[in-house]
């Protein structure tokens, strides 16, 4: 069997992927070291850009980095690897949150390989409102079935629980926005033209509901000078809810991955998605969050899916700034 080369070009190509993957404020809180005897990537947490106040226990982070994780996966079959993915894989190194083995070439190529890969490169959050259009029953079952083999599980709440939901995220967000030392942390993330390759660009900014009814977070309100008009959004918005069956590190791992591959499957259907991930930052409103009667009671985040403009992409770091410097230029072919 041929041996597949994990060289300079092939490795520049993987982590480009990984690093195009959604983070908390697009935080990009990860960092990749490679071990080339064992071809394996590691994935380790970067403490520097986390957020201390909003994601104390490191839980979004794990998502974050979950996130890029499946990017990584979907990267290395497209290029002919079997990759095997370890989460958590040594417990003496905290920051290791995961080991990407690439030893193997891939037997079969899964058809919707290339589909997931392309939606890498086009996936990006969107602020602005939706069209209202439906989302199709067939897409959201699609989705579910997602989420459901990466161990989570995705439920679509209409009626009162949908609104439940919706009140709950909008007392957090004005929570967030009303206390100071989490909008002063919010704030030094709403990056200006000049600003580094991580943050959330003025210009990837959405409005406030006109009508109040969608408590999508409100960067103007935490950056003033860039506050947008309020626009109408959708009056029966389609929320999703990710959810694990346990809330341990490896779970919130487990979540990232979900939520990025049930974000690509929603892109190759023109799905577009945004995060309403402001309940799950206060304890005491994630918990209120849970609905065990529906499946796994801990509760990740919440999505708002629908049709509409693609929006403006947030900057991500180059690869050279996310690999470890001896692993840059490692010649291997």
């Amino acid at each position: 069997m041929d041996i597949l080369a994990l060289d300079d070009a092939a490795l520049e190509k993987l982590l480009a992927a990984a690093v195009a993957a959604p983070s908390i404020h697009n935080s990009q809180p990860w960092h990749f070291r490679l071990d080339p005897g064992t071809s394996t990537i590691q994935v380790r947490a970067l403490r520097e850009r986390a957020l201390p106040v909003t994601d104390p226990d490191g839980r979004a982070l794990h998502i974050s980095v979950g996130a890029a994780v499946l990017n990584l996966r979907v990267a290395a079959r497209r290029m002919g690897w079997a990759p095997l993915v370890r989460l958590l894989p040594d417990s003496t190194e905290p920051d290791l949150l995961a080991a990407v083995e690439l030893d193997e070439r891939s037997r079969v190529e899964l058809a919707s390989t290339a589909e997931l890969y392309a939606a890498i490169w086009r996936r990006h959050t969107v602020r602005t409102p939706f069209t209202g259009q439906p989302v199709p029953a067939a897409v959201l079952d699609r989705l579910a079935e997602t989420a459901l083999a990466e161990e989570a599980v995705l439920r679509f709440p209409l009626g009162a629980e949908r609104s439940r939901l919706l009140q709950l995220t909008a007392e957090a967000e004005w929570r967030n926005t009303t206390d100071p030392v989490r909008s002063s942390e919010s704030r030094s993330w709403v990056q200006g033209p000049d600003a580094p390759a991580y943050g959330i660009p003025t210009t990837a900014l959405g409005p406030r509901d006109s009508a109040g009814r969608m408590p999508v977070r409100d960067f103007s309100a935490v950056h003033p000078v860039e506050s947008l008009p309020p626009a109408p959004f959708e009056s029966e918005p389609c929320i999703a809810v990710l959810a694990t069956w346990d809330d341990g590190p490896v779970d919130w791992l487990r979540a990232g991955i979900a939520l990025e591959h049930v974000l690509l499957v929603a892109t190759t259907h023109q799905v577009r998605a945004s995060p309403l991930h402001q309940a799950m930052e206060w304890p005491e409103l994630r918990r209120a969050a849970r609905a065990s009667r529906h499946g796994p009671g801990h509760a990740q985040i919440l999505v708002r899916l629908g049709y509409g403009p693609e929006g403006s992409p947030t900057p991500r770091l180059a690869v050279s700034d996310v690999l470890d410097p001896e692993d840059r230029g490692f010649g291997r072919s």
